[in-house]
């Protein structure tokens, strides 16, 4: 049960996250707001080594770094895929194998699920399609190229969890602070090299830096989640992120949530609930 709750809330903070980093985007070249919420992810994570502790040993290093390779990876997959679009219909493909990955590599580490689990894992696979499924998905058909974008940026993001998962156990926020260091430090050589593209409005530095502490907050809590539960159930609840994303816009955007996402988000319920009683 600590385990999905600690899921539950990684899920949530993610979903913050990515509708700040959004709102951020709008404002001004999407690098430009990464290069803020990197730094502030990061910062977040060093605040927490007294409190939590960590440890840099070998595999701590080598994980945190694999992991912070495919964070940078994941950002720069995702928004160029949803640049190119129909997000409607890519982002339910992303969405959906950052969830598949991590749950089959459980799966093959011999993690079993009950009754419950068996029923509530592939409720909760389509729950994520229908959640971050748009109005008309289906109706407009995605390039090759974006298809193949939107795979890549599912399985970045899936990798990065795997990598945190595999880091010892005792390492504290070790493998965090490593793969935030390794993941800014991408992001800041990327951003300098396309520096004169960047466009000259200036980022929202508040809502980048608040994204940036809300994804370090899912990153951790993820860690914690994964440390104390099955990574198959771990994997697919944290990918009900877009619930909380969707749910953000409608409060403070106005939104509407079509209805397709309210089944997902009814579908997302029960699936939590079955695999509670896993």
């Amino acid at each position: 049960m600590i385990a999905l709750l600690l899921a539950l809330g990684s899920s949530l903070a993610y979903g913050c996250a990515d509708f700040l980093g959004g709102l951020g985007a709008r404002k001004a070249h999407v690098l430009r707001t990464v290069m803020i919420a990197a730094p502030a992810s990061l910062t977040v994570e060093l605040l927490l080594w007294p409190f939590l502790g960590a440890s840099f040993a070998p595999a701590t290093l080598a994980w945190g770094a694999a992991s912070g390779v495919a964070s940078a990876a994941a950002f720069a997959l995702l928004y160029r895929t949803l640049a190119i679009g129909p997000m409607n219909v890519l982002s339910p493909v992303t969405a959906l194998v950052s969830a598949m990955l991590p749950v089959g590599v459980g799966l093959v580490r011999g993690e079993r699920l009950g009754l419950a689990g068996l029923i509530g894992l592939p409720l909760a696979l389509a729950a994520v399609v229908l959640v971050s499924a748009g109005r008309g998905a289906g109706r407009a058909r995605p390039s090759r190229t974006a298809l193949l974008l939107a795979l890549g940026a599912g399985a970045a993001i899936a990798l990065q969890l795997v990598f945190l998962h595999q880091a010892p156990s005792d390492s504290g926020v070790g493998p965090l602070i490593v793969g935030r260091a390794v993941s800014s430090a991408i992001i800041l050589v990327a951003a300098g090299v396309a520096f004169r593209r960047l466009g000259p409005e200036r980022p929202a530095y508040a809502i980048s830096a608040a994204a940036g502490m809300l994804d370090s907050v899912a990153n951790l809590l993820f860690l914690l989640a994964a440390r104390s539960g099955d990574l198959a159930v771990v994997a697919v609840i944290t990918a009900l992120y877009p619930a909380g994303t969707v749910l953000l816009a409608r409060g403070v955007l106005a939104e509407r949530i079509h209805r397709g996402q309210l089944v997902g988000l009814g579908a997302a319920a029960v699936a939590v609930s079955l695999l509670a009683l896993t």
